[in-house]
């Protein structure tokens, strides 16, 4: 993907290199759809970190957030788009291809 001459990591999506948006994509990349609750739980993020990072992935059109409710609590539903798997995807075999590289000296 790169071509000769790039700088290694040029490449690298900046909006899902971030750690917190990082963590969250990596979450919602083994499941289908998940919860707000599960995915402070599983990143350790605030819920205005959390509530930040989940706006501007949505932004970008990397996920869908769903806002309904589960009898009277409310319930926000996360999910990676088509966008956002193809973006992931592309981040990791940035990241593989960028690692790969010889360090230089």
């Amino acid at each position: 993907m790169s071509e000769p001459g790039d700088r290694p990591g040029q490449w690298i999506d900046p909006l899902i290199h971030a750690p917190g948006r990082l963590l969250i994509i990596t979450q919602l990349a083994v499941v289908d759809a998940a919860d707000a609750t599960f995915l402070l739980n599983r990143t350790g993020l605030s819920w205005g970190n959390l509530s930040t990072h989940l706006s501007k992935l949505e932004a970008a059109g990397y996920v869908a957030v769903e806002k309904t409710f589960r009898g009277r609590k409310p319930c926000t539903m996360v999910m990676l788009t088509e966008k956002g798997k193809a973006a992931f995807a592309q981040y990791r075999s940035m990241m593989r291809e960028t690692l790969a590289e010889p360090l230089e000296r």
